[in-house]
């Protein structure tokens, strides 16, 4: 997914932006919880004539049991592979506007609250335009909608 992404990165103008995010469901698969991790790369074309959406999908246990107790582990470990990725096209951007997608809300009523100060920290951290909900529309839609398993409508040439 990367290598196609860098591709469409450096095939694109410099007026392009790139937007990275990761969400992530929890399944039951075998009679053990699981988590599906959906990272996103978007290029967006001119910054304003649509866009190739890139992706990669993985799994990894979820330790976490049935009522879900530790989001934060798996909210973190979706920032781990939006900077990863970040990281990884970012050496490509010669000059295109990237933002960091964090699928985190500021509002202490939500749960993925708890992950909101250690997210941040670690994208800006590493030098990051970033973008939490409601902004973070790479994480909260793209990302989700491969997460969930909703993409028979998008045209398999568009993504890898």
């Amino acid at each position: 997914m990367l290598a196609q992404a860098i591709e469409a990165i450096k095939a694109s103008s410099k007026e392009s932006s790139v937007y990275v995010g990761c969400d992530s469901k929890r399944l039951k698969k075998k009679g053990k919880w699981v988590a599906r991790y959906a990272t996103v790369v978007i290029v967006h074309k001119d910054s304003r004539h649509g866009c190739n959406l890139f992706f990669h999908e993985e799994w990894h246990p979820d330790f976490s049991g049935r009522k879900a107790e530790n989001v934060k582990q798996r909210l973190l470990k979706e920032c781990e592979l939006a900077v990863q990725a970040a990281v990884a096209v970012s050496e490509h951007l010669d000059g295109r506007y990237m933002e960091v997608h964090i699928d985190v809300n500021p509002n202490p009523v939500y749960k993925s609250n708890v992950a909101v100060k250690e997210a941040l920290g670690w994208c800006t951290g590493m030098g990051f335009n970033t973008k939490i909900k409601p902004q973070a529309w790479a994480a909260m839609h793209a990302a989700d909608h491969i997460a969930n398993g909703k993409r028979d409508h998008i045209k398999s040439d568009t993504f890898s």
